[in-house]
This record gives structure tokens, C-alpha cells and sequence, in this order.
């Protein structure tokens, strides 16, 4: 998942130094820590490292990633003037740091190891860029939404555009699939994701031009209609078994997860039972990634990591006929 490294000594080492734009701003050490955890856990994809803020930061808007609190936006975004002020940045030129790093993690992978590109959900980034910070009612984005839909359609509009764009560069860039990270999208009802998001994050998914998967949280009453906006395969938090979250997402596609990150903060053999438990789950079914449903929490013991992905590893991998 998405800063994997953030439990590991190297990491914190280097966030001592640098905070996250200043990192994003290397490609060097934007792939060094992206790297960081397929060295220690030797995993199957790289994901790598940016913020979801960063297109936005691209298209004009001040942003401070506060620690403890997560993006804070200097000017939010009230009326049609705001809109009207962002620009859709050329990726080649507002990306270029992490396109570059994009290529120096694939040329340091094994053919057998993926890189994943990302980019922030819409709902997610407007409820950032209207609030001004994080929030858990999203008031004023509901406000805006239902009371001035033409000004919401518009911020809609433009971040569509600039995150395909910023997806279809990584991909051209190396990245092998891209998701689409909708944290907090599961604050909407059925009707309203229908109406106020699902088109925009269709409309990205579709500029990607490669392999897609489309993830948020809290989505287990949206998993049907996300899977119909669009993803090659759907990422499932840990909020419902696995097998009940595929037959939501469609059986005819991929899923994505869905350990609880918080698990593994406590004995291995309940990480180990409920790793199991959802490869059981999935038995010989083609088409699913294990994976957590959600980040690494900065807490987790790395080592746990390690046995983690060792024991997956061991369980799902077999011969292959000459």
C-alpha cells in the first residue's frame, strides 16, 4: 500500500532531513524511498512515493502538509472564482522529479516486480481543497455540492482532467498500473457518489492507459457502483470479508486486499490467522492481490512486515510448469 516504508528506521532517517515535498522534489530519493520497502520485504510492486496533494500544489494551490494533521490549504475553495484560477498543469513539466523517479525505480526492479503509480480520488482532493483540511463530515464540501452544484461541477471538471493526465504520464513514465486512491469517498450515500463523483473518477480511470485499480475506504456500501465507474481491479479496505467485498466489486473483475493494517500491531498469530483466513477466502480464484486495506500504520514493526509477506509468499506460490 501506499508509503509502505513509513515503519522503517531508513525512512525515518531520512524524514529527519527532508520533509515529503522536499523529497518528491529529488527523483534520486523519491526512488530511494520508494525502494526502501521492496529491499526490506522483498515485495512484488513498488509503489511510489508522492502525496495526493501533489497535482493540486501543480494547478496553483498552496498546500502545507502539517504533521499530525495532513494537508492544510492556504486559500480553500468557495466560489467559481477559485475554480476559475486553477490551471491544468502540463505533467511532463509539474511531475517531472517524480515521472524521472518513476523511471529509476523500474530500471532497479526485477522483471517480476511491478510499479505502481498514484494519484488521489476526486472526492478526496476537492473535500481537501473546499475544507481546507481534513474533515469528518465534509459540511462544507456537502454545502457546496448540493447548494452551488455548478461551481462543484467545475472543480470536478478540472481535476478530472489534471489527474488523468498526471496518470497516463506515469504510466507512459513505467509505471506497470495506477490506482486511484479515494480515501475518503465512503462519507458519500450511494446516490450522491453516483451523481457528484463516480463520472470524474470514470472520466480518469479511462485517460489512464494502463492497468487500473480503483480503492477507497469505508466503501463497502459503494463497491458495486465504484466497480461500475471504472478499475481493472478494486482495492477492499478491511471492513467486510473478502469474498462477500468480490461478489459487491464483480466477480468478473480483479480485488484488491484487505488485511487491517491494525492487525499487525498485534501477535503474529493473528496477523498469520488473518492472513490465512483471507486467502481461504479467495482459495485458488485468479485475479486478487493480497494486500492491506489501508496503509502501514508508521507504528508497525517492520519485522512483522517481513514474516508477513514471506508467509504470503510461501502459501500462494507454486511450481510453474517447465
Amino acid at each position: 500500500m501506499r508509503q509502505a516504508g513509513r515503519s522503517l528506521p531508513e525512512y525515518r532517517e531520512i524524514r529527519t532531513r527532508y520533509d515529503l515535498f522536499g523529497i518528491v522534489a529529488q527523483p534520486e530519493l523519491c526512488a530511494e524511498v520508494t525502494l526502501q520497502p521492496v529491499r526490506r520485504h522483498d515485495v512484488d510492486a513498488a509503489v511510489i512515493f508522492a502525496d495526493i496533494v501533489l497535482p493540486a500544489v501543480a494547478m496553483g494551490i498552496g498546500v502545507e502538509l502539517v504533521e499530525g494533521v495532513g494537508p492544510v490549504v492556504a486559500e480553500p475553495i468557495r466560489a467559481r472564482g477559485d475554480v476559475e484560477a486553477l490551471q491544468v498543469p502540463d505533467p511532463g513539466e509539474a511531475y517531472a522529479s517524480v515521472l524521472e523517479a518513476i523511471r529509476l525505480v523500474r530500471a532497479e526492479l526485477r522483471d517480476d516486480q511491478a510499479v505502481v503509480g498514484f494519484c488521489g480520488g476526486p472526492f478526496t482532493v476537492a473535500g481537501y481543497l473546499v475544507e481546507g483540511r481534513p474533515s469528518r463530515d465534509f459540511a462544507r464540501t456537502k454545502a457546496l455540492m448540493y447548494g452551488e452544484p455548478d461551481v462543484w461541477y467545475a472543480l470536478m471538471d478540472v481535476l478530472a482532467d489534471t489527474f488523468g493526465a498526471y496518470l497516463r504520464a506515469q504510466g507512459e513514465a513505467g509505471a506497470d498500473v495506477v490506482q486511484l486512491f479515494d480515501s475518503w469517498v465512503g462519507a458519500l450515500s450511494e446516490d450522491d457518489y453516483r451523481e457528484f463523483a463516480a463520472p470524474y473518477s470514470a472520466r480518469i480511470l479511462d485517460a489512464a492507459g494502463v492497468p487500473t485499480i480503483h480503492f477507497g475506504t469505508g466503501t463497502t456500501h459503494l463497491l458495486t457502483a465504484m466497480a461500475q465507474a471504472g478499475g481493472d481491479a478494486i482495492g477492499l479496505d478491511w471492513r467486510l470479508p473478502i469474498d462477500r467485498g468480490w461478489e459487491l466489486a464483480g466477480l468478473d473483475r480483479a480485488v484488491q486486499g484487505n488485511l487491517d493494517p491494525a492487525l499487525l500491531l498485534g501477535p503474529w498469530e493473528r496477523v498469520e490467522a488473518g492472513a490465512d483466513a483471507i486467502l481461504d477466502a479467495v482459495g485458488s480464484r485468479p485475479g486478487h492481490i493480497f494486500n492491506l486495506g489501508h496503509g502501514v500504520l508508521p507504528s508497525t514493526d517492520p519485522d512483522v512486515l517481513g514474516r508477513l509477506v514471506a508467509h504470503v509468499h510461501e502459501r500462494t506460490t507454486a511450481e510453474v510448469p517447465a
